[in-house]
Parts: structure tokens; sequence; C-alpha cells
């Protein structure tokens, strides 16, 4: 695979003047541009770059709305409601989450209910950003249907992401960001581009069969939930959470009325933040980090999120794949 070197800086200019040239103002436009270079620089290439020719598609056609601002709302003192709109999930949270961190700090638990949004980027950055709050973090969405319930073979959940974030005083948080289908449809597109399997169960082609042929998967084929029944159980639970509860789509009503263009859907997310600090009666800190300590004194073991808080340490250039840049520079 042939690749070019950029740098941060260059993978931000480059981001920002994409969407600029196709219907965002300024202050999207450099919001979604941060969070792709952020995606790159922590290694989640398959919510970075790779992401942008999409945005672009859904901005082109009219779904996506690159000016528009979300409307909040204090339902509660710990319900904060986003209507977004139509514009991009990012500036959503950028404007939602300091509304929930301030509910959650002051009456120990709130929750952000969005809906009307374009969420394709990785779910880590709102749940980490509000660890570094000194708040645990809890988030979810859905999508279009792309697994299969346990024991079906055509798609009713979309990759339904979770992500849980842990503060810890001082140190970066503890934070992981999943998809509960066994692999992310990202993943597999990429594994797709670059020529790679994918492991066996991870999904099925358009015949109902397993497959270890990622393009298989993607071109009408259907992926499958991690843990059979039990990761079906928490796709489900994320349906419903970003789904009813935040008064937003399922998977299978956001594809009835989303236009297929290759572009994000809108649908709802979930979050949910609380303050240990009201909560514990303990030196909550002390003790989790004791907790900690003992994981990573298991050999082979590592805490969620090291990896990229890692890979985050190197301000060097980032290698990307030169076809995705040259398409990149085309749409600008």
């Amino acid at each position: 695979m042939a690749t070019v070197s950029l740098t941060l800086d260059e993978i931000f200019d480059l981001a920002k003047k994409t969407l600029l040239a196709n219907g965002c103002d300024d202050e999207t436009a450099s919001i979604l541009a941060d969070l792709i270079m952020k995606a790159e620089r922590d290694g989640s290439l398959s919510h970075g770059l790779f992401r942008l020719p999409a945005y672009v598609t859904g901005l082109k056609g009219g779904k996506i709305n690159g000016k528009g601002k979300p409307e909040i709302s204090k339902l509660t003192p710990s319900v904060i409601k986003a209507d977004g709109k139509n514009c991009l999930a990012p500036m959503v949270l950028n404007k939602g989450i300091p509304e929930l961190v301030n509910a959650a700090k002051e009456n120990g638990v709130a929750v952000l209910a969005i809906t009307n949004s374009h969420h394709m980027a990785a779910m880590w950055p709102e749940t980490e950003a509000i660890a570094e709050q000194g708040l645990v973090a809890f988030a979810c969405t859905s999508y279009k249907p792309a697994v299969a319930p346990a024991g079906a073979i055509k798609p009713l959940y979309g990759t339904n992401p979770i992500s849980f974030a842990w503060p810890r005083k001082g140190k970066t948080p503890v934070v992981y960001d999943m998809a509960t289908a066994s692999m992310a449809m990202g993943e597999v597109q990429v594994a797709k581009r670059e020529g790679h399997k994918v492991p066996l169960g991870t999904g099925l082609n358009k015949e109902g069969k397993e497959t270890t042929d990622p393009g298989e998967i993607a071109d009408g084929g259907v992926l499958l939930p991690f843990g059979g029944y039990k990761g079906s159980g928490i796709a489900m639970m994320v349906e419903l959470l970003a789904g009813a509860l935040v008064g937003d789509n399922f998977s299978f009503e956001t594809a009835e009325k989303d236009n297929n263009d290759g572009g994000p859907p809108s649908g709802g997310e979930f979050i949910l933040a609380i303050s240990p600090d009201k909560i514990s009666n303990t030196d909550w800190d002390k003790h989790s980090s004791e907790f900690f300590d003992k994981m990573k004194s298991m050999e082979g073991v590592r805490l969620p999120g090291e990896r990229r808080h890692k890979n985050r340490l190197d301000k060097g250039p980032r290698n990307i794949n030169e076809e995705l840049v040259k398409k990149i520079k085309s749409l600008s």
C-alpha cells in the first residue's frame, strides 16, 4: 500500500479545507477537522480521513447541514436534550457536553439525549472529554442495519458502538470504544481496501455463509454481533437507548428514511455522565487506582485506551493511504 507522509497540522488543514469547500462553515469545519486529525494521531484510522469522503457526500447532497447549530434545552435539572437540526454530531457534542458536565457535577447524574444529528466518528472523544472533567461517562449510538441479531442472517441492528470512560486524577482516563458488532464496519472497509482478511465470525456473505473476505461482508453481506447472544443483547440495548429513549429512530427506521447517498444518516445518541464525587463515600480515585494496578500487574494486560494515549505522544507525521489523500484533494 502506497502512503504519503502528512504532519498533524497538514491532516487538519486538508480536512478543514475539504469541509469548507463542501458546505461547512468555519466553526463546523474546524471542529470536525480537529476530530479527524485526532483520530489519525491516535491510530483510529477507520474514523480519521477515511471517513471524510462520506461526510462530503452527505454535505453535497444536502442531507447534512454543514452550517447548522443544535438547539440545546434543559428538560429537568438532570436531562439535557439536543436537537441536532441535521448538523454533524461533533458540533452537537461541542455545545451539549458542557451542559451535561455542569448538570452531572451539580446533581450527581445527568443525561444528554441527542436527536437529528449525523454521527460517524469514533465515540471515545465524547466519553474521554467527560471523564477529563472528573466524571464517569457512557455513550451509545445506532446506525443503519448492518448486523444480524443472533440466529438471523439478515441485518436489523446498526454496528451500535458503546463507549465507557473512567476518570483518573492526574492521569489520562481509562476509556474504551467498541462496536457491538464483531468488528466495526469501518474496519471491515479498511481491510477490504488494503486486501486483508478478517477473522471467521466477523460476518456472513450475501448467501448467509461465514466468510473471511471483508468485501463479501461489506458488499451485500452482513456483520455478526460479538459474542453471539451476548453481543446481540447489548446491540438491542443500544437500539432502545439511542432510539426510543431519546426520541429518535431505530436503525431500520433510519434506513427507511435515509437517501442512501453514502453519507452518515440522521440518528440519535444517548450519553450518561455520573459524578463519583457525589456518589462514592470512599476515596474512589485511590480505590479504582488500586484496581487498575492489579489489572496491570497481570502479564499481557493493558488498560483500555493506553495504546491510543501512547500514540498521541508522538507528534510526528503520519503515513496516510496515498489513494485516499488523492481522493480527498479532488473533493476540494
